[in-house]
Order: structure tokens, then sequence, then C-alpha cells
């Protein structure tokens, strides 16, 4: 039926379908459910053939909407039919790059690059996209702009430094890439963002700091994950990511995929790193939760670093009255190498520990040296141990410390 539609008629006409005589294509559908939709509809143009010939578009419901703006909505959909566009296809294309956000795509990328990096560079990609570019998550692909790169990567610099700001700035900028090639983009929106400045790191924390971090970092996961990675001189995502598989009673085994240079690596566990582990067994296995890893959820490791650390910053400074000079979680593992090798330790074994591929075992003897001087790493690491150990409570030990010539 045609009429003059009005705001006040669309309330109350009958059921049925019926069309304004004041704008081409402008209709209301009543529905016996008591529904009424402001709708359009229009002759698709000949460049946009069927199947559906006779689109029709709602603009929307009796009362969601003011009825003069649906007018205008209908006008101009009228004035895009005539000048040849063919707004139901632009509405469903627009539905779907809506739908094409950040965290909808990259799993398909992630697929892609699986089979094509050494698991490490995966892990490391993965981590990049998942987690440090979390803020880009929830952006629509087209319409992530320079300046949301901009933000994550300053936040990932000041959170986790230079050097992991910028590994993230290449792992975003492959990803974009690909995205181009797959045909949901036009442009790189990384290219011409700034990189980091890096610098060599040599912060190592004092025995002092040390002790204060140690003192403070909390009986939660945050602060069992600082005391292993001081304890061992592991990584800190090699700890955060830890499963229980690996652990091995005195032992951690964390298996090629885990590791920077993609080789099985052996940290043999002192007592307080043992005592550690066996209080989150202990209370893992309270809550009747089957978990994978040590830390974070039931099968996820630990996240939420920068916030962590910031109150852990926070603790130290309301009970000293200052704040530690800027540190970060991997400073306690150059902090180990410093003071292990102070010890007396031989640089070797140091090595062994921190699962470096070094001069000692270059080139030729990389293949016929596999020796892991097992015996050796676990004397030195109970030997840190004690030492750490001493510091914390501010004991003086028997242990000399030594410096090389």
């Amino acid at each position: 039926m045609r009429l003059k539609l009005t705001s006040a008629n669309v309330r109350t006409l009958p059921v049925g379908d019926y069309w304004d005589t004041q704008t081409a294509g402008f209709g209301l559908r009543v529905r016996p459910s008591g529904a009424r939709s402001l709708i359009y509809q229009y002759t698709r143009p000949r460049n946009h053939p069927p199947p559906n010939k006779t689109p029709k578009l709602t603009i929307g419901t009796v009362g969601a909407i003011e009825f003069g703006r649906a007018r205008k909505t209908a006008q101009n959909y009228y004035w895009r039919v005539r000048q040849g566009e063919d707004p139901a296809s632009d509405r469903a294309d627009a539905k779907i790059k809506a739908a094409e956000t950040f965290e909808a795509v990259v799993p398909r990328f992630l697929a892609y690059q699986q089979n094509r990096l050494r698991p490490r560079s995966y892990a490391n990609q993965e981590r990049h996209l998942l987690t440090h570019a979390k803020l880009l998550h929830p952006l629509q692909l087209d319409k992530i702009e320079r300046r949301d790169i901009a933000t994550v990567l300053a936040d990932v610099a000041k959170n986790a430094g230079a050097v992991t700001s910028n590994r993230v700035r290449a792992s975003l900028s492959a990803f974009f890439s690909w995205a181009i090639r797959e045909g949901l983009l036009d442009a790189n929106v990384v290219a011409n963002s700034n990189k980091q400045v890096e610098r060599a790191r040599t912060r190592v924390l004092t025995p002092a700091e040390l002790r204060l971090i140690w003192t403070h970092a909390g009986d939660g996961e945050y602060g069992s994950i600082l005391r292993l990675l001081a304890l061992t001189g592991a990584r800190a995502d090699e700890i955060a990511s830890l499963r229980w598989q690996e652990v091995r009673d005195d032992l951690i085994v964390l298996p090629p995929e885990r590791v920077k240079n993609g080789r099985e690596h052996e940290i043999p566990l002192s007592a307080p790193a043992r005592a550690i582990l066996a209080a989150i067994s202990r209370r893992n296995n309270s809550d009747g939760t089957a978990r994978s890893h040590v830390f974070g959820l039931a099968d996820t490791g630990f996240s939420g670093w920068s916030k962590s650390r910031e109150r852990l910053n926070e603790r130290i400074a309301e009970a000293t009255g200052q704040a530690i000079p800027h540190w970060t979680p991997h400073d306690l593992r150059r902090s180990f190498s410093t003071h292990v090798n102070e010890l007396g330790i031989e640089p070797h074994i140091v090595e062994v520990i921190l699962g470096h591929v070094s001069g000692f075992r270059a080139g030729v003897a990389q293949v016929f040296n596999q020796a892991r001087y097992r015996a050796a790493t676990r004397a030195a690491l109970e030997r840190w141990a004690d030492q750490l150990m001493a510091w914390v409570e501010a004991l003086e030990t028997n242990i000399t410390s030594l410096r090389r010539a």
C-alpha cells in the first residue's frame, strides 16, 4: 500500500508493507508479532546484478530511531542509488570489515607463520602480537593508524625496553605486510614509525637491591617468578611460561623450542628454588584445578609484568622512603651472571647455566663437546643460592667473593 508515512501513522498502521509517497523506496513493515521496521527498498544498478535484484535495507525500528532521521537516511540511499551505488553491498562490505579486527585476523597470520619460522622465532612473534600488542586487539584492521602503532611501541619501550619495542615493531610490520598480500589492507601503517635507540644494557642489581626485591616481591606468582629468576639466572619467559612437565624433581628441563639457542637446556634447582616450586604445587593442588603451566591461568603462562613491577616498586618506596633506580626482570639474569662470576665460578660453567652458546664451545666444539657439566653447574647454583640467601637475610657469609685477575 502507498501512502504518506508520518511519525504518527507508522505507530498505528496494521500488519503489512507500506510505501511512502514522498520518498521513493522508503517504507514501513509491520509484522504479525507487532514489530515495526522502517525500511528502504530499491532496484540494484545494472553493474550490480542479482541474486537479490531488489534488496531491502532496515533503517531502524519504530521508536528506536527518530522518524525524520529515518526519512533522511532513505533519501540519502535514494541519491546514492541514482548515482550508481549499491548501498546493500556497501553495508555488507562494511559489516565484514568491522568483523576484521586485529584480534580476529592475527590467528590466521600466526597459522601462516608457524611452519615458516623456527619454534623460538615463532614463540617470540606470537608473544609480540598477542601480548605486547594487546592495545590493538579490539581495533578494526583498516582503521588502525600509525598513531596506534606508536602508542603500542612507546608502551612496550617503557615497560620492556627499547630492544623489545623494536622486535615488536618488526613483528607488527610482518603482520601488516602479510595482510596487504591477503587483500585485507592497502598500506603498512608500521612503515615510517619510529624505532627506539638500542643501548647495551649494563644494569647490575646490587646485593642491597636484590634483597629489597626479594623481600618485597610478595607471595603471589610475580614474587615467585622473580625469586626463581634470581636463583637460576633463567630468562624471564623461561620461568613465566614454565610447564609442570618441564620440572623433574630437582631439575628444570626446557625443550629446544623454549630456549633461545634452540637446544634442550637443563637448570639444576637449588634448595630454595625447590622450596618455591613445592609451595606452588601444594597451592595449585589445593583448589583441584589441573594446570599445565606453573604460573598464570590453568593452561597459560604468566602475564601482567608491568603492573606487577609497578606495585613492587611502590611497596619498596613506601618501605624504604626511596625507589630503586629503573630495573627490569631481565636485569636479574645479568646480575646473576655478574655475581656468580665474582664468586669465582669458572666462566664456562656460568655460560652453561645461562644456556649460552659461547666462545668456549663455538665452531667445531659445538659439535664435539656435548658435555653438560651437571655436577659443576649444580654446585655453582647451590653456592649462589647460599650467597643470595645470606644477602636476603642480611647475614655474613663464609663464602669469599673472589675477583679474577
